[in-house]
């Protein structure tokens, strides 16, 4: 079970680690505004799955969450390669967030994967 917490915090230090060799190889830090999308992004997800706890297959709550996050992670992926197109980074740097950004939003996708099911059975594992 210690591995649960460890392999989050494992992926996030290593999109953390690409963002920063973004600043240190490229001196920018316009590639640190998709954190806020990282924070943004898991929020209409798990509001929504607060409010759908009872109801079996989908819902209009889950279903808009759902869509908010894509446009969450569609703007994510998308700023950097504006940012490199306007020329504000380098293409080096836009490669390197955009790393970062398969790693969390991977990490956050097995989390609500793992985590949503309430019938785990914990020896399992």
């Amino acid at each position: 079970m210690w591995y649960s917490v460890l392999i989050p915090h494992l992926c996030l230090s290593i999109c953390i680690l690409f963002m920063r060799k973004g600043f240190f190889f490229f001196r920018n830090w316009y590639p640190f505004f998709v954190l806020f999308f990282y924070v943004l992004a898991p929020i209409p997800l798990a509001v929504a799955k607060r409010y759908t706890e009872g109801t079996a297959g989908s819902s209009a709550p889950l279903d808009v969450a759902i869509f908010l996050v894509a446009c969450l992670m569609v703007s994510a992926f998308g700023l950097p390669i504006i940012l490199a197109r306007v020329e504000v980074i380098q293409w080096g740097a836009a490669g390197l967030v955009i790393s970062g950004n398969i790693v969390i939003y991977l990490t956050m996708f097995a989390y609500f994967i793992m985590f949503s099911n309430e019938d785990v059975d914990y020896s399992m594992w």
